[in-house]
């Protein structure tokens, strides 16, 4: 068992960093003043999830759901 959760743990950490990392290289939600003339809603604005942002997205949801499960698990061992 100790095998085991010396692996999960070093799995556990590796996605810890890489999800700060991630997080930090997402762009803000706040549009600041273009939002207000409408100019928010661009190409990029649309076509969200084929652009890196979506992609970024799409894996710290991912990230996240395995984080907490490897959380659960390491604390059940």
């Amino acid at each position: 068992m100790t095998a085991l959760k010396v692996i999960l743990t070093v799995v556990f950490l590796v996605i810890c960093l890489a999800l700060v990392v991630i997080v930090l290289l997402q762009e803000g939600k706040t549009a600041g003043l273009g939002s207000l003339g409408g100019a928010a809603e661009t190409f990029w604005g649309k076509n969200k999830g084929r652009s890196m942002e979506g992609k970024l997205e799409k894996i710290t949801k991912y990230g996240v759901i395995l984080f907490m499960i490897l959380a659960l698990v390491l604390n059940m061992l």
